[in-house]
């Protein structure tokens, strides 16, 4: 769980930080989207390790709820919350969230299958037009709001998963943990800012379409 949480979690920042090119321009975006297309090996390669890890981070939190329950059949007649966070109480399901937004986020943007109207547009030098692709698509409210209630909820998930992953690696200490507490609700912030910005700035225009400025 802590080793392809840590996978994940990187995956999730690098990947936020490519498209927040985005703000550099169309073509800055595009050409960055063009880059990954082309290098088909490793792209490959990180889609497997990243699938992979997704697979595996899922079932292990299958298997540790069901032998937490089955360690617990009988419910506590009184919850002691007191100590544990909405974001550690609701990790099953922000997790179940984030799947979910996975599969919606790679028919969307990857196979074609939701939003085809969107995916089919090429740029002046011969690129998928990702950027337009984008803007377009989170001037939908719909879908931006999807994108952002996932985001948040993927923000839950990372405030109280970051924290854990790194008491599970063994370093959990007094001193630390405090810290560590902070720097993973940062890294939940900092995730849930990143990538709810795009679809914003999508949806009130502040992002042009290529040809009318607006």
């Amino acid at each position: 769980m802590a080793a392809t949480g840590l996978a994940l979690t990187g995956f999730v920042l690098i990947h936020m930080l490519g498209n927040l090119q985005i703000f550099l321009g169309r073509d800055a975006l595009n050409h960055y989207a063009h880059f990954l297309q082309e290098a088909t090996e490793l792209l490959w390669l990180a889609r497997i390790v990243l699938l992979t890890c997704f697979v595996v981070h899922i079932g292990l939190a299958v298997v540790l709820t069901l032998e937490n329950r089955a360690a617990r059949p009988a419910r506590y007649r009184h919850e002691d919350t007191v100590q544990a966070s909405l974001a550690s109480r609701t990790m099953m399901i922000t997790g179940l969230v984030t799947l979910a937004f996975v599969i919606y986020h790679l028919m969307h943007f990857t196979f074609a299958a939701a939003h085809p109207q969107y995916y089919y547009l090429i740029d002046d030098h011969g690129r998928h037009d990702v950027y337009s692709m984008v803007v377009l698509s989170y001037r939908n409210f719909p879908i931006a709001a999807a994108y952002m209630l996932a985001m948040l909820a993927l923000a839950f998930h990372l405030s109280h998963g970051v924290q854990s992953l790194f008491q599970s690696l063994g370093l959990n200490h007094p001193k630390y943990t405090p810290l560590l507490r902070k720097a993973s609700a940062a890294v939940g912030l900092l995730v849930l800012f990143g990538n709810s910005v795009i679809p914003v700035a999508c949806f009130m225009g502040w992002l042009p379409l290529p040809g009318n400025g607006a």
